[in-house]
């Protein structure tokens, strides 16, 4: 408090003033190596993101998140609800992946893969740019915009959601169910509409309005990676030793030197050569121009250290590094590295926690891929159903009632047969054997299961009970029958 009372305009969030009121960030856009390659890998994953549900493997959609009849479908494979197993695998698989990738290589997904930074910051902040006459500069508008142009931005930022929206609802109730509702009359499918009119709404609340705050407020893996990085992570970082104390200084083609254009400080090149020291100087080489401020989308300033604002979008790198080069210094002043690199420390890339997490991950999806892998088109669960272990019937054979649970997982209905192997004598009450099972239902049939008493031990029987389908595909599964061990439960049975 009495820091904001001395100085009452310093910020107390790189998007809050001191006051409360937001902070309206407009990032300038600091051209180089690095917006060039997140340019090529953002259109790639937007193309990609467009055309994943129109791809069919299998005759099933790649992607298809059925969440109505609680049907996933993933790269042609259907997880149903009865799947706990391979959920809970795939889930932790990914959960420790993003641990994993976390540790390795900092917030890469934030800056270079995340939907919420590729669509805001190659979509509809380079609209923005041009209908406001900052195209290929970005920052602050210096001059009066016409309000036809401001109208013209929206329109085509309402265009950009409603695509994003209709592609975002495809990944749950797929292309064809999708087509329908774009072609019919709102009338016909009033809840999908008011769907899709909720779904581009916050679109546009999201990339015109809340924009950089989803990063800093709504998304908490910013606020994890105090826990998921360790020292030897690669994040950005600015060198201290080299830049500060940081000053005015002239440049370096100024006093004759030739220029080279370095990455780090630890000899590295970007063109080949012997690397060229900076001149003796008492000022450091950062000369407070500002410039990796003004195009960070998270207004930070990365100078001050690690923070959990920073995605990693690498725009302060080259900003600095084109700041470099005017000066004919060597770049790297800000670059990806670690704080095991920047303190001068040996660097480590295989290291415990790695190895912990590639191992735990890499077990995680072995068995995941046998299971899908050995998976049987329709599943076969048995339970003992309510009542009485046991009665004995008319003929004097101990009859056991189980409850069969039938799933069929494949894309055609099908026809199942039960039947009792290696059954000792044991057999199937009645002669309806045969049960239909259509496409993604589950069917529950009792069975009766009639045992003579003598196959009993200790009033335990163990029996196989086998469903099969008309292509000889078939799934055993062993149950345990109750009957008479003694005299008194004989006589308690009847």
């Amino acid at each position: 408090m009495k820091n904001l009372a001395e100085n009452p305009q310093r910020r107390v969030l790189p998007t809050l003033e001191a006051d409360g009121s937001r902070r309206w960030l407009t990032p300038r856009l600091g051209r180089g190596r690095f917006l060039s390659a997140r340019r090529g890998v953002a259109y790639l994953l937007i193309a990609i993101f467009t055309l994943v549900p129109f791809i069919q493997i299998g005759g099933k959609p790649a992607i298809l998140l059925d969440v109505v009849h609680r049907r996933f479908t993933l790269l042609g494979y259907t997880f149903l609800p009865t799947d706990t197993l391979l959920l809970a695998l795939l889930m932790v698989a990914t959960i420790l992946s993003i641990f994993f990738f976390t540790a390795l290589a900092g917030r890469v997904w934030c800056g270079w893969m995340c939907p919420q930074t590729v669509y805001l910051e190659f979509l509809f902040r380079p609209i923005e740019r041009l209908c406001m006459g900052r195209a290929g500069v970005g920052g602050k508008q210096t001059k009066p915009v016409a309000s036809w142009r401001i109208g013209a931005m929206y329109l085509v930022f309402l265009l950009c959601a409603l695509y994003l929206a209709h592609t975002f609802l495809s990944y749950f109730v797929g292309v064809h169910e999708l087509r329908h509702w774009m072609l019919q009359s709102p009338a016909k499918h009033p809840a999908s509409f008011v769907i899709v009119l909720f779904v581009t709404g916050a679109m546009l609340f999201n990339f015109c309005y809340f924009r950089e705050q989803t990063c800093l407020i709504a998304c908490p893996y910013g606020r994890f990676q105090s826990v998921l990085l360790d020292r030897d992570s690669l994040v950005i970082r600015y060198d201290e030793k080299r830049g500060e104390p940081r000053g005015k200084a002239a440049k370096t083609r100024a006093i004759g030197l030739p220029v080279v254009a370095r990455d780090s400080t630890d000899g590295s090149t970007c063109g080949g050569g012997t690397p060229t020291p900076s001149p003796a100087k008492s000022a450091g080489d950062c000369v407070d121009c500002s410039m990796c401020v003004q195009v960070c989308p998270t207004g930070i300033d990365i100078r001050d250290g690690l923070q959990f604002e920073c995605i990693a979008c690498a725009q302060c790198i080259d900003a600095c590094d084109a700041v470099m080069d005017k000066l004919g210094r060597s770049r790297g002043l800000i670059r990806y590295s670690s704080q095991s690199a920047m303190a001068g420390q040996s660097k480590r890339i295989l290291r415990p926690r790695l190895f912990v997490y590639g191992l735990v991950v890499s077990g995680l999806i072995t068995a995941l891929t046998v299971l899908l892998v050995s998976k049987k088109p329709f599943d076969v669960h048995i339970a003992r159903q309510g009542g009485l272990p046991f009665v004995l019937s008319a003929e004097g054979l101990v009859e056991n009632v189980m409850r069969l649970n039938l799933t069929n997982r494949s894309d055609e209905e099908k026809q199942l047969t039960i039947a009792v192997v290696d059954s000792a004598g044991t057999r199937m009450a009645g002669s309806d054997t045969a049960v239909a099972v259509k496409v993604g239902e589950m069917v529950q049939k009792p069975i009766h299961l009639l045992a003579p008493r003598d196959a009993f031990q200790a009033g335990r029987h163990s029996v196989v009970v086998r469903v099969s389908d008309s292509k000889g595909t078939f799934v055993d599964r062993k149950c345990q029958l109750f009957g008479p061990g003694t005299a008194a439960t004989l006589e308690h049975a009847q």
